[in-house]
C-alpha cells in the first residue's frame, strides 16, 4: 500500500450511504427511506462477459448476485449476514468472484472466494488478527491474485501469490520492513516499490523478479512520484509526480535514467488523480482530475469519442466507464448528478447499444432535491477557500440554520456530487456548508503543506470563515449553527465546540479524534512505517506534547458549553473507542449535556443499516431540538 492510500485511509471513512431531500411544504419521506440499501449497486461485468454482478441486500446485507448478460434472472453467490460487503470485490476469471470481509468493522480484511455453483463461499485468508490487503488483481491470470499480509510482522506486509481455486499461498516478496507499496508490471511481476526511511520515501525498481530492488529516486515524502502502472513495454513508469511543481501532474519515469522523460498532462490549478488505461489495447485513456467537479483530460480519441456520445445520451449527468469485459466491447457505465445517485448502464460498443441496468435508489426523485453548489471565499490569512453549499429545495436562501458539515480525512477533499448527509439535512430544513479546508487533497503541494500541524489551528479557522461567509451572505443565521463530522471532521466538530464556544449552537462528532496524544499512540501496527511523516504533519508527541495538548479538545472540555452528540463504533482500529470516551467522561463530569451512541458490531463508521437508521435518528432529533429549523 503506497504511503497516499494509507493517509487516505487515516481518517476515511466509506460510511456513507444514500439520504433524500423534501422540497418545502412536501410530505416528509420517512427517515428510514433516506438510510435503506440500494436497491443494486457496484455493477461489474465477467471477463468473458456472459455475466454482471452486482450488490444488492439479503437478510439486510448487502450481497454479491449474479445474472447471465440479457437475463433478468439474479443468483446469489454470497451470504454474509453479519456485515455488508463493503471491503469492494471483483471477478476472478469468469466463473469465480473474490471480495474483502472484515469482522465487526476490525479492518483486518480477509480474502473471500465466491462461486457461481451455489457452494459457500470459501476465507482464503482465515488467519485471525492478520490483514489481507490486495496488492494485484492479476486480470490476465484466471486462478491466482497478490496479496499482502501482515502475518509474519503486525506493522508491515509481505507478498503472497494466493491460488484462490486450491487456497494455495506462496510467498512472493519479504517486506524488509520499510516498504509501504508494492507495483508490479503488465505480467504480473513484482518490479517497483515504495520504501520509507523516517520523512523520506524511496522508488524502488528492479528488471525482474529474479533480481534484487535497487533505489532509483529518494524524496522528501512531500514531494514524490507515485506510479500508477507500467508502459505497455513494461520498461518505465506512468505515474503521478509533484516533483518541481505544485500541481501533481501526470509523467512517465524512466528507472534507467532516474528521471521524468515525458508529462502526460498537467492542469493549471488542480493535481492530476488518476490516470485510465486500455489493457487490451496498450494505451492511456484519460486523466483524471477534478476542479468543482470530476473531469477527464482524453489522451485517446477513439476513447473521449465513446465517452461524449453517451454524455449525449444521458444528458444531465455525470457519465463514468467503471468496468469492461476482457475484449473491450461491453462497459460497466455510471451516471449521477448532486441530486441522484444515479444509475447503470451496460454499453455494448460494437452496437452502440446502451442498456439500463438498474437505478440505484428508484424510490428517490431527483426533483425533489437540492442543488449542490460550488462556493468560495478567502480565509483570514489570505487563502482561497473552495467549498459546496447546499439549500433546502424551495427555501428563501436567507438566515437559515446552518450545519457546517467538514469531511473526514484530512487529506481528501469533497467534491461536487449525491452527497447524502448535505442532502438530508437540506431535506430537514438546513443549509449546509461543505469545506475543502487548508490541506484536502487536489488543490496542490502548498495548499497541502499548509496544513501540517494545523489542526486545530488554522485548518479550524477555514471552517470558522466558512461560517462567517455563510453568515455575511445572508444564507445563514449566527444563532442558529451548527458543526457535524466524522473521522476528522469529527475531530474538527470538537475543536469548533471547544475553541470558538460562541460559534456553534451543537456539535455532532462521529467517531472522531478528542485527544491528538493518545490518538498518536494508539494507532493500528501497519501505520507505524509511516508515523514519521504522520507527525510531521500533526505534530510530535514527545517533542511537541504542549502544542498538541493545546489543540485537543477532550483536554479542554471545560471550554466547551454547546450540547453534543457522539457515536462510535467500537471496534474502531483508527479512532480508538477510548477517544470518544475521554471527550464524553470530561464533559458529564462537568454536567454539560452529552447523547453517547456506541455500537459494539462497528468499526470506523457504522456499515449496518440498523445502525444507521439509529444514529441518524438521534441526529435528526438533537438537531431539531437544538437549531429549531423553520421547518419544525
Amino acid at each position: 500500500m503506497s504511503f497516499l492510500q494509507i493517509i487516505i485511509l487515516l481518517f476515511s471513512w466509506l460510511l456513507l450511504l444514500p439520504l433524500l431531500c423534501l422540497r418545502a411544504g412536501a410530505k416528509e419521506i420517512p427517515m428510514r427511506d433516506f438510510f435503506r440499501n440500494p436497491e443494486k449497486a457496484v455493477f461489474a461485468i465477467s471477463p468473458d462477459g456472459a455475466y454482471v454482478s452486482f450488490l444488492a441486500p439479503y437478510k439486510d446485507r448487502l450481497n454479491i448476485f449474479v445474472q447471465k448478460r440479457g437475463s433478468a434472472e439474479a443468483v446469489r453467490v454470497s451470504s454474509e449476514t453479519e456485515r455488508p460487503i463493503t471491503g469492494g470485490y471483483f471477478w476472478k476469471g469468469s466463473g469465480r468472484l473474490v471480495y474483502l470481509k472484515d469482522f465487526k468493522g476490525d479492518e483486518n480484511f480477509h480474502v473471500v472466494l465466491a462461486g457461481l455453483d451455489g457452494g459457500a463461499p470459501r476465507d482464503l485468508t482465515p488467519f485471525p488478527g492478520v490483514r489481507a490487503e490486495l496488492v494485484d488483481r492479476l486480470p490476465d491470470n484466471d486462478r491466482e491474485i497478490l496479496v499482502g499480509l501482515n502475518k509474519r510482522r503486525k506493522d508491515v506486509f509481505d507478498v503472497f501469490r494466493l491460488d484462490v481455486v486450491t487456497g494455495e499461498l506462496r510467498q512472493a516478496a519479504e517486506n524488509p520492513g520499510n516498504i509501504t507499496g508494492w507495483f508490479t508490471d503488465h505480467d504480473g511481476k513484482l518490479r517497483a516499490a515504495l520504501a520509507v526511511d523516517g520523512s523520506s520515501t524511496t522508488l524502488l525498481y528492479r528488471d525482474d523478479e529474479a533480481a534484487a530492488f535497487r533505489p532509483v529516486l529518494t524524496t522528501s515524502f512531500r514531494e514524490s512520484f507515485k506510479p500508477a502502472l507500467f508502459t505497455f513495454d513494461n520498461k518505465r513508469l506512468y505515474g503521478l509526480s509533484n516533483i518541481g511543481r505544485d500541481k501533481t501532474a501526470a509523467v512517465e519515469f524512466d528507472p534507467v535514467l532516474k528521471r521524468e522523460t515525458a508529462l502526460i498532462y498537467e492542469h493549471p490549478e488542480v493535481d492530476v488523480a488518476w490516470l485510465e488505461f486500455s489493457r487490451k489495447g496498450k494505451k492511456l485513456l484519460g486523466a483524471r482530475y477534478a476542479t468543482w467537479k470530476a473531469f477527464t483530460e482524453f489522451l485517446d480519441p477513439e476513447y473521449g469519442r465513446m465517452v461524449k456520445e453517451l454524455e449525449r445520451r444521458l444528458p444531465g449527468y455525470a457519465v463514468e466507464v467503471q468496468d469492461s469485459d476482457k475484449a473491450e466491447e461491453a462497459y460497466i457505465v455510471r451516471v449521477y448528478s448532486d441530486r441522484s445517485l444515479g444509475a447503470y448502464y451496460l454499453y455494448e460498443a460494437p452496437a452502440k447499444k446502451l442498456t439500463k441496468l438498474a437505478e440505484i435508489y428508484p424510490w428517490l426523485d431527483a426533483n425533489e432535491l437540492a442543488e449542490m453548489k460550488p462556493v468560495s471565499y478567502r480565509s483570514r490569512d489570505g487563502l482561497l477557500i473552495h467549498g459546496y453549499l447546499t439549500v433546502p429545495k424551495g427555501a428563501a436562501g436567507a438566515r437559515l440554520p446552518l450545519v457546517v458539515n467538514p469531511h473526514g480525512g484530512p487529506w481528501v477533499r469533497d467534491t461536487w456530487g449525491f452527497n447524502p448527509e448535505a442532502q438530508f439535512l437540506a431535506s430537514r430544513g438546513y443549509a449546509v456548508l461543505q469545506v475543502n479546508y487548508r490541506g484536502s487533497t487536489g488543490y496542490g503541494r502548498k495548499f497541502w503543506e499548509a496544513s501540517f500541524k494545523q489542526w486545530g489551528k488554522k485548518m479550524q479557522d477555514d471552517i470558522s470563515d466558512g461560517v462567517a461567509y455563510a453568515v455575511a451572505q445572508g444564507t445563514a443565521n449566527p444563532e442558529r449553527v451548527a458543526i457535524y463530522g466524522g473521522s476528522y471532521g469529527g475531530y474538527a466538530a470538537l475543536a469548533g465546540a471547544a475553541f470558538t464556544p460562541d460559534l456553534y449552537a451543537c456539535a455532532v462528532d462521529y467517531v472522531g479524534v478528542s485527544n491528538l496524544l493518545t490518538f498518536m499512540n494508539n494507532v493500528p501496527p501497519y501505520w507505524l512505517p509511516i508515523m514519521d511523516q504522520v507527525r510531521e504533519m500533526i505534530g510530535n508527541p514527545e517533542t511537541e506534547k504542549a502544542a498538541l495538548e493545546a489543540v485537543s479538545p477532550a483536554l479542554h472540555a471545560e471550554k466547551i458549553k454547546a450540547p453534543l452528540l457522539v457515536a462510535q463504533g467500537a471496534m474502531d482500529p483508527r479512532v480508538k473507542k477510548s477517544e470518544s470516551d475521554q471527550i464524553v467522561e470530561n464533559l458529564r463530569r462537568r454536567g454539560v449535556a452529552v447523547e453517547y451512541l456506541v455500537k459494539d458490531n462497528e468499526g470506523h463508521g457504522f456499515r449496518n443499516v440498523e445502525n444507521r437508521f439509529e444514529f441518524y435518528e438521534a441526529m435528526e432529533k438533537f438537531l431539531a431540538k437544538h437549531l429549531k429549523p423553520s421547518s419544525k
